[in-house]
């Protein structure tokens, strides 16, 4: 003779039968979820909750719990339930509203937002916004050039001048001198693509000048000297020149060396 409280019914349809097959093959996230959907999908076959809690490693009074609430509530009863706890400060118009301003505007004195200007912008604190960022894998202050060499000899020119750098001749002074374009006035030559969730600001290695100053400067690479100076003038006698500063600077022990 059975004893105990009886065992309500249990039935699936279709649709409940395949959503929690999709649930219990879940293979990593959301495993109390996959849990329950297989406890509610062994109880359908018509098992004991005891055999039920056999088979999966949990307590009958687990299994009796889930069954219960799947009878009175169907695929909801297996979802869990606000925990309590304080009321959320921020909301989701405050979050939209953050992310909208990173990601589509720019402030007045900079180049991109930090989380002390979005702060006081937003009237929200610098750990709200920061914290939004990390949610959203958002990173304004950083950015990278991209570019796909068409040189069929890119591969060997980059070997030749690495190994330079890394094995430079014997009593040899190797220099990198370039122009520095962050102090000019530039416009990159295709539209930049904008920073979004999980992914930096980018932008084209190449770009249109349209004056100022320029800095020369060569690096030692050796010892990391940079040597930089500052002329009005864009020209490639300028480099030479810088080259020429820069041997005598580091082997003469010059401090000034004119002009060429």
């Amino acid at each position: 003779m059975r004893t105990g409280r009886p065992i309500p019914p249990l039935n699936l349809t279709e649709t409940e039968r395949e959503a929690l097959q999709r649930w219990a093959r879940r293979p990593k996230s959301a495993q109390a979820l996959a849990l329950r959907a297989r406890m509610i999908l062994s109880c359908a076959e018509g098992n004991a909750n005891k055999a039920v809690a056999g088979k999966l490693g949990v307590r009958s009074q687990t299994v009796g719990k889930w069954r219960k609430r799947f009878v009175e509530r169907r695929l909801d009863g297996l979802l869990d339930e606000p925990r309590p706890g304080a009321p959320r400060k921020v909301s989701d118009a405050a979050v939209e509203r953050v992310l909208t301003m990173t990601l589509e505007s720019t402030p007045q004195d900079a180049t991109h937002w930090s989380t002390r200007s979005l702060a006081a912008a937003s009237g929200l604190s610098r750990s709200t916004v920061n914290r939004i960022w990390r949610a959203f894998s958002l990173q304004p202050h950083r950015n990278e050039t991209f570019k796909l060499s068409k040189d069929p000899l890119f591969i060997e020119k980059v070997r030749d001048i690495v190994g330079l750098y890394l094995h430079p001749p014997d009593r040899a002074l190797v220099l990198c001198v370039d122009e520095k374009s962050q102090i000019q006035a530039l416009d990159r030559t295709q539209p930049l693509l904008p920073m979004r969730p999980g992914q930096i600001e980018r932008r084209t290695h190449d770009y249109k000048r349209h004056g100022t100053t320029s800095l020369f400067a060569a690096l030692d690479v050796k010892t990391g000297t940079v040597i930089g100076q500052l002329h009005r003038r864009h020209r490639r006698e300028r480099r030479i020149t810088m080259s020429f500063r820069a041997v005598c600077s580091r082997e003469c022990g010059a401090r000034s060396v004119p002009d060429a």
